[in-house]
């Protein structure tokens, strides 16, 4: 058992870093506040090679894995650029591309997905049916040779920045249970039938939400990704890497804001000696230090599982998210209390990202399921819902 990163990974971060420390959190925050898009920062990372890092090499990709894919967003987010949309794009979408598409499928999308030059969102959650999967409304039904999509979407993230969307259906339904035999297809932003609609949030992230209208949207037959009816067991091949990118997003907005909390607690002074020196502050930030390590190690082994196609790696994956979502909120917490009233200004950089922490909390998954997942596999549990 080694916890060492291999010479790859170390270069990895270390060329990240140098690209985040280029931008930085005031550019970041800056973008936020303006209502703009962090796209010279998204170019920098995709024309490195760093977006699609997890990509087949054949394609465009780095030829490596969610690990590195988790160090990218790991490695932004500490620099105080968290990029949500790696969750989705090449997290989610370029995962089941990439398993799942046909050869056209991968040569048309996975090249400029890799290189960052296009997006992909995706597309599960409705307004009736939340986390119940198994009750999606949106049905795609055949239409000579191609097929009509209609229903709605909910809290569907940078639709406005994306080529494309992956949108999952009803196609039929299962004998006996009920339950919708779901299938995954490939949409543009702009065919005709899709409208979009912005979903008003009280934050200050330059990625957007989005209600979705699909009207009888018609795709050809070759946007089914995958086999018609085995989407639901497509969609959690790209669910683990969405929840291990996440986590590696709030590990990071953690050691951003733990960083700045130290170099504070070691300048500021009152009393004649560094704030830092009082255990009222040292041991709170202590202890989010070590919450955030431990959910890093988590992290580390969900990555590992995922790429290594081992059991477990569900598992793992889904606690790996809600210790990242908890360290990362405590951890912004912690330092905007070490701040003290600067902790609000925008000058020192943290109360803007107390957003991201808590969103982190409530998706992709909410911790409530998460701990029903950990209650019913993990624990063995009868079934609470």
């Amino acid at each position: 058992m080694d916890f060492r990163e291999t010479a790859e990974q170390v270069m990895l971060r270390e060329a990240v870093a140098k690209i985040a420390a280029d931008y930085g959190h005031d550019y970041f925050a800056a973008k936020a506040r303006a209502g703009e898009k962090t796209t010279e920062l998204w170019q920098a990372v995709g024309e490195a090679g760093f977006v699609g890092v997890n990509l087949p090499e054949e394609y465009g990709g780095g030829g490596m894995g969610i690990s590195e894919l988790a160090i990218v967003t790991e490695e932004l987010a500490t620099h105080g650029c968290p990029l949500l949309l790696l969750m989705v794009s090449p997290a989610i979408c370029g995962t089941l591309l990439a398993r799942f598409g046909t050869p056209a499928q991968r040569g048309r999308w996975l090249p400029q997905v890799a290189s960052g030059e296009r997006k992909m969102a995706f597309a599960i959650t409705e307004p009736d049916a939340g986390s119940n999967s198994h009750r999606l409304d949106t049905v795609a039904a055949r239409d000579g040779d191609g097929w009509r999509i209609s229903g709605r979407k909910y809290y569907i993230s940078g639709v406005d920045e994306a080529d494309a969307v992956l949108v999952v259906t009803r196609t039929g339904v299962e004998e006996g249970s009920g339950r919708g035999r779901l299938s995954l297809f490939i949409v543009d932003t702009d065919a005709p039938g899709l409208e979009r609609t912005p979903i008003e949030l009280l934050h200050n992230g330059p990625e957007r939400q989005f209600f979705l209208f699909l009207d009888g949207v018609r795709v050809e037959g070759d946007r089914l990704l995958g086999d018609e009816g085995d989407g639901l067991r497509q969609v959690f091949h790209g669910l683990n890497p969405e929840r291990i990118i996440g986590a590696a997003a709030g590990n990071g907005i953690a050691r951003y804001a733990l960083a700045r909390a130290a170099a504070y607690a070691n300048q500021r002074q009152v009393w004649g000696v560094p704030i830092g020196a009082h255990q009222g502050l040292a041991h709170p930030l202590a202890e989010a230090k070590i919450e955030v390590e431990l959910a890093r190690l988590m992290t580390q082994k969900a990555a590992w599982a995922t790429d290594a196609g081992v059991p477990g790696a569900g598992e793992a994956a889904n606690m790996a998210k809600y210790a990242a979502a908890e360290a990362a909120l405590r951890a912004v917490d912690v330092a905007i209390q070490v701040h003290g009233g600067n902790g609000f200004a925008a000058e020192y950089g943290i109360a803007g990202l107390w957003w991201m922490a808590r969103v982190l909390r409530t998706a992709p998954v909410s911790r409530e399921m998460i701990l029903n997942y950990v209650a019913e596999h993990s624990l063995r549990l009868p079934r609470s819902y």
